[in-house]
């Protein structure tokens, strides 16, 4: 078995747009003996690109990412301390929190983060990423 966490765009692509996902990474969402991980920063980040008119989704967001979470096999991956002084150390180019949030999460849980994100792929020091290709 293996532990993924999914970077925003993953998870939505995955649930609005799964031709944008690698044969690969369909693969491992789909794979029963795998643990799939969400971080609530990921729920934070779509509630606002909806907000914003960037996504459009079929319920109001709050809704919408809450029927999404109980419908389907994610794990939540709590922020906690360890997150928060951890995203402190993340390498990344610019300062998006979010970013560091996320990358942080699959750290301090050792999850595997799937991301399309260049800048959190190079940055994969102290965390394992997987890229959507």
């Amino acid at each position: 078995m293996s532990k993924y966490l999914l970077d925003t765009h993953i998870f939505l692509w995955a649930l609005l747009e799964p031709e944008r996902l690698s044969p690969a990474v369909v693969s491992l969402i789909n794979d029963s003996a795998n643990e799939i991980w969400i971080s609530p920063i990921s729920v934070w980040e779509i509630i606002i690109l909806a907000e914003k008119g960037r996504i459009v989704l079929d319920d109001e967001p709050v809704s919408w990412t809450k029927n999404v979470l109980r419908s389907l096999p994610v794990r939540e991956a709590p922020l906690n301390n360890e997150v928060a002084w951890h995203s402190r150390s993340v390498q990344l180019p610019h300062q998006d929190p979010a970013d560091r949030f996320i990358a942080a999460t699959a750290a301090v849980y050792g999850l595997t983060l799937i991301t399309s994100d260049n800048h959190l792929l190079e940055a994969a020091v102290s965390y394992t990423a997987l890229a959507n290709k």
